[in-house]
């Protein structure tokens, strides 16, 4: 028996399986893909609001490449957030972090004159459970809140609850701390540049 015909009569079930199971994957990615997309970007916008209350719309305003490290480039999507009056009440952008775990996608908002950082939120955050995971939760964020937007400094120790440059690090968690940290920091830097070079915002300092 030549080793071929051997090998397809162990093996031909299993071969068949895989191409089953592999082609219902497929169908099923296809058919529930949109609507996982759909509900994923539901969820971002909610949380856009809540970053700026008093926006009642979002227009895409550009998209910057943002360098990260090791070469490599994240394109960041940036909304300018409308009132009802149609005034610019803000600035909405995705931002990319490496942390412990895995990648962290950000959402960040800023003031109309992209002075302050009105706050941040994640699009998706896998770090460790009880260190890492900690970044997601009020405490963390509340201090990127009102926080200059012309660079962030991360500490070990400091006041959490005072309001200014220097973000306190969670304890045990200093790989993702950083991550954030650098995230917002090199995603502001060259988005502010562009919405200054394009006339988009005057009074930032």
């Amino acid at each position: 028996m030549s080793k071929i015909r051997y090998f397809w009569q162990q093996s031909w079930l299993l071969l068949v399986s895989a191409f089953f199971f592999g082609l219902l994957l497929a169908v099923t990615d296809a058919a529930w893909g949109p609507r996982i997309v759909e509900n994923e970007q539901r969820e971002i916008n909610l949380k856009m609001t809540a970053l700026l209350p008093e926006a009642a719309k979002f227009e895409h305003a550009a998209d910057v490449d943002i360098n990260l490290p090791k070469g490599k480039i994240f394109e960041s999507r940036i909304s300018k957030a409308l009132s009802d009056a149609n005034e610019c009440v803000g600035w909405i952008f995705d931002a990319e972090g490496v942390g412990f775990a895995d990648k962290i996608k950000m959402i960040i908002a800023v003031d109309k004159d992209f002075e302050k950082i009105t706050g941040i939120d994640f699009a998706a955050i896998n770090e460790t459970p009880g260190f890492g995971d900690r970044a997601n939760q009020p405490a963390f964020r509340a201090q990127f809140a009102q926080a200059p937007a012309d660079g962030l400094k991360l500490v070990k120790i400091g006041d959490a609850q005072k309001i200014d440059s220097e973000i306190v690090a969670i304890t045990g968690a200093t790989v993702t701390s950083t991550a954030v940290v650098d995230a917002v920091n090199n995603a502001i830097k060259p988005i502010k540049e562009h919405l200054l070079t394009n006339g988009l915002i005057q009074n930032a300092k």
